[in-house]
C-alpha cells in the first residue's frame, strides 16, 4: 500500500467529502477518487457507502481508518525526528586559548545558546597547540587558534589577521630606551608548544635581538599580565593589548608587518555536522564585531 493513497483515504474519511479532501491535500477530486479505488482493489473491500447524500465508512473502511491513523502518527514522528537531525543538537566541545575564551567566546556562546538551547556546550581553555591536538583526537569538536595549522585533516577558516607588536609597560623606563630595555629585562615568551613560535622568532631575528633571558608562560592572558606588571617585554597580537595601549598602560616598542592569523578549526570529515557548522558560521559572522 502506498502512503499517499492511505493519506488520501484518511483525509477523505475525516471529511466524509471527497471535494474537501482534495482541497485539503491539494489534489483534484478525480485523483482522490482514483487513489481510493486503488486501495479498494488492493484490499478487496469497499471503503465507503453512499446512501442518498450521506457517506459512511464500511466495516473495512472503519478498520483501515483505525490502522491508518496509527500509521500516520508514526510517520509524523519519523519525519519530525529526521528534521531534528538537521538542527544543531547534542553536545559541543569548544577549545580555545584563554584570551579568546574570556574576550570573545563568552559573548558569542551566549547568543549561540539562545538560538540553539538544545545544545549542551563545554568550553575548554588551552593554548593553540593543544587546541589542534584536541580537534585531531576528537576530544574537542571545534576550536579557535592563533597561528597556522598544518594538518591536512583539519579545516582552518580565517577569522582575522593582526599585527604583531613588541610591547612593554609604559613606565618600564623613563625614556623607553630599547637598548636598555633589551639588556635589562627578560623576553616573555610562549611555551615552545606555541603555535606561532616561528613567527615570533622571525620578528626577533629582524630586530637582530637575541634575548639574554627568557620567561616562558602558558597563555596569552598570563603574558599580558606579566608585561603590565613589568616582568619584561613581549611580542603579542594587537588585540591582546588593544585596551592597555589605548589607556597608555602599555607602550608599543615595535610594530611588525608579520601578521598572526586567528582561525576557527574543525575536522574536515565533520564539516557537515549541524552544531559545528552553525557555530562556525556564527563565529565568521560576528568575530570582527566582538573585537
Amino acid at each position: 500500500m502506498e502512503l499517499k493513497n492511505l493519506k488520501s483515504f484518511q483525509v477523505a474519511a475525516d471529511y466524509m467529502n471527497l471535494t474537501k479532501a482534495a482541497e485539503h491535500l491539494g489534489y483534484t477530486q478525480p485523483t482522490i477518487t482514483l487513489q481510493i479505488q486503488l486501495l479498494e482493489k488492493e484490499i478487496g473491500h469497499k471503503l465507503f457507502h453512499r446512501i442518498g447524500k450521506q457517506t459512511f465508512l464500511t466495516p473495512a473502511g472503519n478498520l483501515l481508518k483505525q490502522y491508518t491513523d496509527k500509521l500516520m502518527l508514526v510517520v509524523q514522528e519519523m519525519e519530525e525526528g529526521l528534521k531534528q537531525l538537521d538542527l544543531p543538537h547534542g553536545s559541543l566541545v569548544i577549545a580555545a586559548p584563554e584570551f579568546y575564551c574570556s574576550h570573545y567566546l563568552s559573548f558569542i556562546i551566549s547568543d549561540f545558546l539562545k538560538a540553539y538551547p538544545q545544545i549542551n556546550l563545554r568550553l575548554v581553555s588551552c593554548n593553540s597547540h593543544d587546541t589542534i591536538k584536541m580537534i585531531s583526537s576528537r576530544t574537542a569538536d571545534i576550536g579557535i587558534i592563533a597561528g597556522a595549522c598544518d594538518s591536512k585533516e583539519i579545516e582552518a577558516i580565517l577569522l582575522k589577521k593582526e599585527d604583531l607588536l613588541l610591547t612593554a609597560a609604559s613606565n618600564l623606563t623613563p625614556e623607553n630606551d630599547l637598548s636598555f630595555i633589551f639588556k635589562n629585562f627578560p623576553f616573555i615568551s610562549y611555551q615552545h608548544s606555541c603555535n606561532f613560535t616561528e613567527l615570533v622568532n622571525s620578528c626577533l631575528s629582524n630586530m637582530t635581538y637575541s634575548p639574554s633571558s627568557i620567561i616562558e608562560l602558558g597563555s596569552e592572558e598570563t603574558i599580558k599580565q606579566a608585561v603590565i606588571n613589568k616582568m619584561g617585554i613581549a611580542l603579542v597580537s594587537e588585540d591582546l593589548m588593544k585596551s592597555e595601549i589605548n589607556t597608555g598602560a602599555v607602550t608599543v616598542l615595535e610594530r611588525f608587518p608579520n601578521q598572526v592569523e586567528t582561525s576557527v578549526i574543525y575536522l574536515k570529515s565533520r564539516a557537515h555536522e549541524p552544531a559545528i557548522k552553525s557555530f562556525s558560521d556564527l563565529l565568521q559572522g560576528v568575530w570582527d564585531i566582538q573585537s
